[in-house]
């Protein structure tokens, strides 16, 4: 595998950028501990016109500042009070743009991820969620901020040897969009590999006529 430089992450097109992640190698090291697994499902979040981002309006807080910098950082922050949820930063610095990982399919460290999730047998639901691969990854708010294309880094990605086709491919509404989002739940940024087991469900969102 090869780490993935910091020019990989400049592309000004997030939505591009969410299609580009998905076979990439996310990897991590904690405590001299590896684990790894390959991106299946991402989600696209842009800067201040998306009302389902973070950063919507250029809302830049103590939470959200990681998001404005130059792309190739990691975005960790706690969903609900409880989840830590990891995504990569894209853009250059201040175009607040994110993607979201939803699910990876294990690599290495499978053991080690079952343990720290409490479950005793390798299948999806170790990791087919963003909360669930978080903690199966060692991934925790302290790596917020962290440059995913530094070899000293704990939280690192790479490129794979095998190319993802775009017909493998598959594009629909975000998921959990609140009724605040607006239009924008509509918005056909999520991406997953077709018929791989450990995607995240629902695989289907529509939020026509939901408000």
């Amino acid at each position: 595998m090869v780490l993935l430089e910091s020019s990989f992450y400049q592309d000004e097109d997030v939505v591009s950028m969410a299609q580009k992640l998905l076979g990439k190698i996310l990897v991590t090291e904690v405590n001299g501990m590896m684990s790894s697994g390959m991106i299946v499902e991402t989600e696209a979040y842009r800067g201040p016109d998306d009302r389902g981002c973070h950063a919507y309006g250029g809302r830049c807080t103590e939470r959200t500042k990681t998001m404005f910098y130059e792309g190739g950082h990691a975005y960790v922050y706690i969903c609900y009070g409880v989840h830590p949820m990891v995504n990569v930063v894209t853009g250059p610095e201040g175009f607040a743009h994110a993607v979201l990982i939803r699910a990876v399919q294990p690599l290495e460290g499978v053991e080690m991820m079952m343990e720290k999730r409490g479950i005793n047998k390798d299948k999806p639901v170790l990791v087919n969620g963003p909360g669930k691969l978080t903690v199966a990854l060692g991934i925790h708010k302290e790596m917020d901020g962290q440059k995913l294309f530094e070899q000293r880094s704990p939280v690192r990605l790479y490129d794979a040897s095998e190319e993802i086709l775009p017909e493998t491919v598959v594009s629909g509404p975000r998921v959990g969009m609140s009724k605040h989002v607006g239009a924008c739940s509509h918005r056909s940024w999520r991406f997953y590999l077709r018929d791989n087991v450990w995607v995240s469900k629902p695989l289907k969102v529509d939020y026509t006529g939901k408000w």
